[in-house]
């Protein structure tokens, strides 16, 4: 059993990790912030200790550091991750101060591992799947902004000696997501025998699973020997069409409508290329996706339907 810091349980991949550290029986402590959403934590909250505090407040922060004295930390709070959060300013202060202070109060206490996380939109839009060496061309200025974060705690890991490595997620789907991303929209209308409005449907994304982002923090974790600073990227390698996501969804939900492709404007960040080189975290640590993303689907449905209580979260 570990003493684990997290940040961010209250968003989706926080709160999934919250759970995957619960049931391997660790003892939890997450950091929240002042007026927190609570929906996606209230049947966990008995079973951790809660803290709130602002990243950007250090010295709170230090203080509650160093009252729990964790040896693994998790850093997954963000700003700017969804289309609603466009303050600059704001994505500077939590991505960055936010981060910064983190790992200065962590640095004084000490820890064991310190998991960053990172976005795949550091790298901007390309034609291949990039690789962790691959030059950044953020797309945003929250992508700007975690590039910044990812490049900090890799110059503090190695400056320092520290375990403090980055994972740079991809688009990563399951229970908790936030109601008004692709796939719980698609969940909503689908129940109901309907399709959303929708853009082109040759725009793709490298899909991961959320039990398999789990695993990747847990390896990120435990593995020894790992570069200081090293940053993975974590996706499936394989990328899926819009195109592809929706007879998926047809299938399992038995949709008869037809999609009405263009009914919605591409949005700046769609692309038809956006997928991962996943090969150094299969080399490093051992990493392999499970799901496929039709697997992955099912799996999401099966909890989607299941959820009367959270319902008022996802409707329309």
């Amino acid at each position: 059993m570990k003493r684990i810091l997290l940040t961010g349980a209250t968003g989706f991949v926080g709160a999934n990790l919250a759970r995957r550290l619960l049931q391997d029986g660790h003892d939890l402590h997450l950091l929240v912030r002042p007026g927190y959403k609570t929906w996606r934590i209230e049947e966990i909250k008995a079973q951790v200790s809660l803290h709130e505090v602002e990243l950007t407040d250090s010295e709170g922060l230090s203080r509650v550091v160093s009252q729990i004295r964790p040896e693994w930390v998790f850093h997954l709070a963000t700003y700017g991750a969804y289309s609603n959060q466009a303050d600059a300013y704001q994505a500077v202060q939590t991505n960055i101060l936010g981060t910064v202070n983190l790992v200065e109060a962590c640095l004084k206490t000490g820890f064991e591992t310190f998991i960053n996380t990172g976005s795949s939109s550091e790298y901007g839009f390309k034609e291949y799947p990039p690789s962790e060496r691959e030059w950044l061309e953020p797309n945003s200025y929250y992508a700007v902004t975690k590039s910044s974060a990812t490049l900090f705690c890799r110059y503090t890991a190695q400056r320092f000696g520290v375990q403090l490595a980055t994972l740079r997620l991809y688009s990563v789907y399951g229970p908790y997501e936030e109601p008004t991303r692709l796939i719980p929209t698609l969940l909503w209308y689908g129940l109901q025998g309907k399709l959303p409005p929708l853009v082109n449907p040759r725009i793709a994304r490298d899909y991961v699973y959320i039990e398999d982002v789990n695993e990747a923090y847990l390896l990120a974790a435990t593995t020894p020997n790992q570069e200081l600073g090293a940053v993975y990227n974590v996706g499936t390698g394989l990328q899926t069409t819009l195109h592809e996501v929706l007879e998926i969804t047809r299938h399992e939900l038995g949709v008869t409508v037809e999609p009405d492709w263009g009914s919605m404007p591409n949005r700046q960040w769609d692309s038809e290329v956006w997928v991962s080189d996943n090969r150094k975290i299969k080399e490093a640590l051992n990493w392999q996706p499970r799901y496929t993303f039709e697997e992955g689907f099912h799996q999401m449905a099966s909890w989607f339907k299941a959820q009367s209580q959270l319902t008022r979260f996802y409707q329309r």
